[in-house]
């Protein structure tokens, strides 16, 4: 018996937001090609069927020759040291020692968005924040709506998050939420609204009115509209 066959498996990570890339704690692992593909498209649900997944990655071809490029792609996967994919009759599963980034993020988003208790660190913000993109040099049909699932999930719970962070006192990182949430989306009001009430728990009026004026001339400029009326009440009538 191979004394190496009762250790466990070594962990690995599969990074899907930013730059694709596979790691485990012996360095990079290489994969290339289709097999890249089928890697990100099962990571992103851990489970799908086999017709789903040939059907995903091979739109444009025949189902024998999609269910073909399939096998191929298992093989090589199924070449490598680390068991990567389980495979069973009509379903492929991510293997349970692969843990996936852009899972890990959505589990933060849940959070952000469901959670009831006070976040007295900045594990959940810094989960959310310090991200990039799903695949952003792919343009497969299944990635860019997986992207833009993402992206709006994000934004959403940048705004809960934001909000929960400033009736807790904590109207810094409040602040570093709101400011993350106008990164990736510079014209969402929520999160301008956001930053003006983190520097009102501040006590900083006019960082407030700066920040308010700013965007007021940012939408003039760019849809030649005014900020909304929920927005104009949060400044005082004095300093309009």
């Amino acid at each position: 018996m191979n004394p190496s066959s009762s250790l466990p498996p070594h962990p690995v990570h599969l990074r899907l937001l930013g730059q694709f890339r596979l790691e485990s704690d012996r360095g990079p692992v290489e994969v290339c090609g289709n097999a890249q593909r089928l890697l990100a498209f099962v990571g992103l649900r851990r489970r799908a069927g086999r017709s789903v997944v040939a059907e995903s990655l091979w739109p444009d071809a025949t189902e024998a020759h999609a269910r073909a490029s399939l096998r191929t792609a298992l093989w090589k996967l199924a070449r490598d040291d680390h068991a990567l994919i389980r495979c069973a009759p009509g379903t492929i599963a991510i293997a349970d020692e692969v843990s996936v980034d852009a899972q890990a993020l959505s589990d933060s988003v849940r959070d952000a968005l469901y959670g009831t208790g006070p976040l007295d660190d900045d594990r959940s913000l810094l989960a959310l924040v310090n991200r990039g993109d799903l695949l952003p040099d792919w343009d497969d049909d299944w990635v860019v709506l997986e992207r833009e699932w993402l992206r709006r999930l994000r934004l959403h719970a940048l705004d809960t998050l934001s909000e929960r962070l400033t009736r807790q006192g904590l109207p810094a990182l409040a602040l570093e939420a709101a400011l993350a949430n106008i990164r990736i989306e510079p014209l969402r009001e929520s999160a301008h609204r956001a930053v003006v009430s983190a520097h009102l728990a501040e006590g900083n009026l006019n960082e407030a009115l700066r920040h308010y004026h700013a965007f007021q001339h940012l939408l003039r400029a760019e849809l030649g509209v005014e900020p909304s009326v929920r927005f104009t009440r949060m400044i005082p009538q004095a300093q309009r």
